[in-house]
């Protein structure tokens, strides 16, 4: 399809993109956007530097090739080059949303998916503000190389989101309903979820009370669980932060013991959600990694650049936002494996402890932080009185050796609003989840 040079690597990433973003706020609509577009970004390495270019021009592409290639180095040897060695040919059309196809629902039934919620949150009377939501985003990518990949493939997602600010009094509580999936269909019939769910809101807005500071153990549900493993170590695990830094390359040494013999963390690019990623944005297939398994170090996060550097494999991992970015190392879907424990099982050997249900964010390199929003009190037992907590904190490796009971209950989430971040590149969709974890002395304020 495109003319490559012989003595350079090169590679287009292709994407057609079609994106929906409707918002409500207080019942009118505040935003409405629908966008189709297409767009490339281009590569050129000549064995001492990349170089880059997008456009939105697909017609331009050879010639954005050639100025690139102008440039550049002409290499020879560049077949030899360890990180062009790295990168996997691949070829194929894999397109597993054809048939569910996001971009063919209509704009009415979109509408009417937020609009048949609405009372739900209208009918609550400490619900002062609101907003509803629906997004969803659908790319289909083609990827070509000098090596010869030529793949076809696509990803989306769609979902909704019921934001709501409760107060009663001097008291607040500001949370959201989400739901998100790769499938329209999945959104619908969650009316009863929600009211349920708001129901849940209003009894901790008027019962919820100021924890008593102190050491605690601490029981994680899914979605805590899984922003513990995207923060606190999924991160330390994209192997582009230690390159050049030997101190943290023999602090995170494959095979050194970091975490409880329990503690199994995987990322995973094939796991349907919002995480879901077939190949990378270098044309790697998606790998289920473990990065931690049995409470050993076990593996890392790659791009070709790193796991040349590191003499490691590829972990389809290389991604980027936008045609407008270069793929940088970064998380698919992230969460720690089930254990044996029942919830129940788990819960029942706290005498004194928090359940942490839902967070408003989380944090970690070297410390875990966690600012949880729905939480409670765990007495003899059993899930007692709500409480406020304004933060849990715990050091990093510390925290990864108190994990002391794994549920066999495993979830794993996807979402629409947010994402991760890293260095200028903000918002990627990720997932991640888990089982309830139960971890000893969290600081808990």
């Amino acid at each position: 399809m495109f003319k490559f040079s012989k003595n350079l690597y090169t590679d287009v990433r292709i994407e057609e993109v079609f994106e929906t973003n409707i918002t409500f706020t207080l019942g009118k609509i505040s935003e409405y956007k629908i966008r189709n577009y297409k767009a490339a970004f281009i590569r050129v390495f000549d064995g001492d530097r990349w170089f880059y270019s997008s456009t939105s021009d697909l017609d331009e592409i050879q010639n954005e090739i050639k100025k690139l290639s102008k440039m550049a180095k002409p290499n020879d040897k560049i077949n030899d080059n360890p990180i062009v060695k790295k990168m996997e040919v691949n070829s194929g059309t894999f397109l597993k949303f054809k048939d569910n196809d996001i971009s063919k629902v209509s704009e009415e039934d979109k509408l009417n998916l937020l609009k048949g919620m609405f009372p739900q949150v209208c009918e609550n009377k400490y619900i002062k503000m609101w907003t509803a939501r629906y997004i969803d985003c659908r790319k289909v990518k083609e990827f070509f190389s000098s090596k010869g990949s030529n793949i076809k493939f696509d990803t989306q997602r769609c979902g909704f989101s019921m934001g709501f600010v409760m107060s009663e009094g001097n008291k607040k509580l500001n949370e959201s309903y989400q739901k998100a999936s790769c499938c329209f269909e999945d959104l619908k019939g969650k009316n009863d979820e929600l009211k349920k769910y708001i129901n849940k809101c209003e009894y901790f807005l008027l019962n919820s009370k100021p924890v008593e500071k102190g050491t605690y153990t601490v029981v994680l549900s899914p979605l805590a669980a899984g922003v513990f493993a995207h923060e606190s170590f999924g991160h330390k695990s994209e192997s582009d932060f230690m390159i050049g830094d030997e101190t943290m390359k023999k602090e995170w040494a494959l095979g050194k013991k970091v975490g409880s013999d329990i503690l199994t963390i995987v990322d995973d690019g094939n796991v349907l959600g919002s995480g879901y990623t077939p190949f990378d944005d270098e044309g790697s297939h998606a790998k289920k990694t473990y990065l931690i398994k049995d409470g050993v170090l076990a593996g890392r996060l790659h791009s070709s650049s790193t796991a040349a550097i590191l003499e490691e494999d590829l972990t389809g991992n290389a991604r980027s936002i936008n045609f407008e970015y270069e793929p940088i190392v970064r998380m698919t879907t992230t969460y720690i494996e089930a254990g044996n424990e029942t919830k129940d099982e788990l819960i029942s050997k706290v005498k004194n402890g928090i359940y942490v249900e839902t967070i408003k964010h989380g944090s970690g390199m070297s410390t875990f932080t966690m600012a949880p929003s729905l939480s409670y009190v765990i007495r003899d037992g059993k899930i007692a009185e709500p409480v406020n907590i304004s933060v849990v904190t715990g050091n990093v490796f510390k925290t990864l050796s108190e994990i002391d009971g794994v549920s066999n209950e495993l979830e794993l989430l996807s979402f629409v609003t947010g994402g991760c971040g890293k260095m200028e590149q903000y918002p990627l969709p990720v997932g991640f989840g888990g089982p309830y974890v139960r971890v000893n002395n969290l600081n808990v304020q």
